[in-house]
């Protein structure tokens, strides 16, 4: 009776189980193309490899082989070793299942009796696939019935073709493309004998000792007739190689690692998991999951700047600088051509770090901004002096600190043009600039320009303005990019359109734009940058800023020379060089035009090769006189003598003017005895504010008039809460005595 009711009780199981697992099976089509390859190739834009990127942790897998593309070695030993009349059954080996099940019976160890099929079922299967202890009878049913399902509905060949792409070989290797390149550094298509023999010895204990491996190939050599003198060597051989790179559609193995952060940084955007937010049915705008990435990146411009930069680092060696980052920009699409984040293994101690995203202080590279917001503003002209004497501002913060800025060699030049004062990088007439606009229109003008600058503008005070705000060289470069592009900033971009519309918005919101300068004053600012006689004061004639053709670029060096840069355009591209340390340890005695202007220049000569740049045209609107350019309307007066001189220094109508305008500073006035001292009246012009006379309030205004009093003397302007924006010092001599007047003319 009891014999009865099991025998019905496993008839219901079998069929139960047989129902189960009537589900349709996929078709090879749907499996092959699902398939995911664990390594990606990034790509050039010209199609050339840059390097390779894993986007799937768990497991490393190569891209689907073909089986005319594997090794007749290898099919005949998986084959041999698993499944000897796989190309006799219908999925099930029905008489090796008898065998096992009655050696199981009598508790005799004996080979499995699950074939290539069972085992593509099971891989097919997340409940079949190795479950935790072990599969259950019903389970086991399923297996056999789904394998019978493949062989209906798949080709003997497809089977084979799909269990080799599918099988766990060896840790995490999955399938005989990656395991053939991660252990013996070949493709799959050229395993020897000895080599697919391993393979096969794999298939049954991924992870056994190095002796089990080696017994069961030479079982399997043996059935083939063959000697197995050669396992133990070539098995040790691929246990001592260190894990390499995954090559996409080729198969080779190759590790160039040209872009490593750039990489990286579209691995994690475009990989699985961007591809796995895509919604069904929706069209592909980028690259799937394991399909090649395409960037800009030019590779021979990469290589490149990889060698300019290691080059200039191997000279600064024992100056305490490790660390550099490249960028080269297009002016007019935008796009990345090169991007270094790192001098790279060898050299710097944190390889890892993109300094490309890195913020950092961007120093003086963000005086030619706030020069472009004054000229916008019409605050200055190209005609204007600033004063670059010692200056002392009150402090924004509730303490009322006195900030004194200092040029980079200590030393003050008096009353310069804006032109020189730009280009030759004077920090105290930038800070006057600065003042005068006030922090909030810099910092405002900053993140117009897309710099993204730190904490606040009541933070940094007048610092900002000589770059105590981070910024990433990214941003930076872009900046200038919008300096190259008339005013006009748009986002950089890395990839062709079609594979970045997801990430960045369609093509027609990248062309738009957003105006931040005047095309006029752009031109005017670049005008300057790319002055190499306005430069000299600071830089001399023969320095790494001057090249073969036209370019405007500006260096900057952050406090305790932690960080210098040299950032510059042509007509066609926008370099940008970092170097310092990325642990923030500062360099010893290097500034931008020693560390980074040297891998610019050098940059520049290689994109211009065979075509020099060439000054850009000036925009309608601009006036030239004087060997300076004007917006139209500021221009100085024309007119003649003495007064043409005057008139250079004079402020346009409707331009409001800087600081103090009269008297000059050293001015000497000496009073006449002929003249009543009551008409004798000094007066003082220039931009609005209080005006103080040896520390005492005159009056508030943009002109006063004072009664001269002998003596030396100390005029300071200041503005709304901005500390003094200009400070000159004049002298007043008093008139010769009557008797010595006479004298005078009598002697003349």
């Amino acid at each position: 009776m009891r014999c009865a009711v099991a025998a019905a009780a496993l008839c219901l199981t079998l069929t139960l189980a047989w129902a189960t697992a009537a589900a349709p099976v996929p078709s090879f089509e749907a499996v092959r193309a699902a398939h995911r390859p664990s390594d990606v190739p990034v790509l050039a834009r010209d199609g050339s490899v840059l390097q390779t990127v894993r986007t799937q942790m768990h497991v490393r897998q190569g891209p689907w082989l073909a089986l005319e593309d594997i090794s007749p070695a290898l099919h005949h030993a998986i084959v041999l070793g698993e499944d000897r009349r796989f190309w006799q059954h219908g999925g099930v080996d029905w008489a090796a299942l008898a065998g096992a099940a009655w050696a199981n019976a009598w508790n005799t160890r004996t080979r499995g009796a699950s074939t290539l099929t069972m085992q593509l079922a099971a891989l097919s299967d997340a409940e079949l696939l190795r479950p935790a202890g072990g599969r259950s009878v019903g389970q086991k049913l399923t297996q056999l019935r789904r394998a019978q399902q493949f062989e209906a509905q798949w080709s003997k060949a497809q089977i084979l073709e799909a269990y080799l792409n599918r099988v766990p070989l060896r840790g995490e290797l999955v399938g005989v493309a990656a395991a053939s390149l991660q252990l013996f550094r070949k493709h799959a298509s050229g395993l020897d004998a000895v080599e697919a023999a391993l393979l096969a010895a794999l298939v049954r204990a991924p992870n056994a000792s190095a002796a089990v491996v080696e017994r069961r190939a030479c079982e399997v050599l043996k059935l083939q007739q063959r000697g197995c003198e050669a396992v133990a060597f070539t098995w040790a051989q691929a246990l001592a190689r260190r894990p390499t790179a995954l090559l996409g559609a080729a198969g080779s193995a190759q590790d160039t690692a040209l872009a490593p952060h750039l990489s990286e940084r579209l691995a994690s955007r475009l990989g699985t998991r961007a591809m796995a937010a895509r919604a069904p049915g929706q069209a592909a705008t980028g690259p799937g999951p394991g399909e090649p990435i395409p960037t800009t990146l030019d590779a021979g411009l990469q290589r490149a700047a990889i060698a300019a930069l290691r080059r200039q680092l191997q000279e600064l060696r024992g100056r305490n600088v490790e660390d550099g980052a490249v960028l080269v920009l297009d002016n007019a699409s935008g796009e990345v051509r090169a991007w270094v984040g790192s001098s790279g293994t060898g050299l710097s101690a944190a390889a890892e770090v993109d300094a490309v995203l890195a913020r950092r202080q961007p120093g003086s590279t963000l005086k030619p901004f706030v020069y472009a917001a004054a000229l916008q503003r019409g605050l200055i002209t190209p005609a204007s002096r600033l004063d670059d004497a010692p200056l002392q501002l009150a402090g924004l913060d509730a303490g009322g600190a006195v900030y004194q800025p200092q040029n980079y060699d200590r030393s003050f030049q008096g009353p310069v043009g804006v032109r020189t004062a730009l280009a030759s990088s004077l920090n105290v007439p930038a800070v006057r600039l600065g003042a005068m606009l006030g922090p909030e229109q810099v910092f405002g003008t900053l993140q117009r320009a897309g710099l993204r600058p730190s904490e606040s503008a009541g933070y940094h005070g007048h610092a900002l303005v000589l770059g105590s705000a981070d910024a990433t060289l990214l941003d930076l470069a872009n900046a200038y990019r919008m300096l190259a592009n008339g005013g006009l900033l748009t986002a950089p971009r890395w990839q062709p359109d079609a594979a970045r519309t997801a990430a960045r918005g369609s093509a027609a919101e990248h062309a738009a734009g957003t105006r931040v300068f005047s095309p006029a004053v752009s031109f005017i600012v670049a005008d300057m940058l790319a002055d190499p006689a306005a430069r000299a004061i600071t830089f001399g004639l023969d320095s790494p800023l001057v090249t073969r053709g036209w370019a405007a670029v500006k260096t900057g060096t952050s406090k305790d020379l932690r960080d210098n840069w040299c950032i510059g355009f042509t007509r066609r591209y926008t370099v940008a060089v970092w170097v310092g340390n990325a642990s923030g340890a500062p360099m010893h005695g290097v500034s931008g035009v020693s560390g980074a202007a040297p891998v610019w220049r050098e940059l520049v000569a290689f994109l211009h090769a065979h075509s020099p740049s060439t000054p850009p045209a000036p925009p309608p609107g601009l006036v030239a006189q004087g060997g300076e350019w004007f917006v139209a309307g500021t221009q100085p007066a024309a007119v003649q003598g003495l007064q043409a001189a005057q008139a250079l220094h004079a402020v346009p109508a409707g331009v409001q003017p800087f600081g103090i305008q009269v008297p000059r500073e050293g001015s000497v006035y000496v009073l006449d005895p002929d003249i009543p001292p009551a008409a004798q009246r000094l007066v003082f012009e220039g931009a609005p504010g209080r005006w103080l006379l040896n520390g005492r309030e005159l009056g508030r205004g943009a002109q006063l008039r004072w009664l001269p009093r002998p003596g030396r003397h100390v005029l300071e302007l200041q503005g709304a809460g901005a500390g003094a924006l200009h400070r000159i010092r004049f002298e007043v001599r008093a008139a010769p005595p009557p008797a010595a007047a006479r004298s005078s003319r009598q002697s003349g």
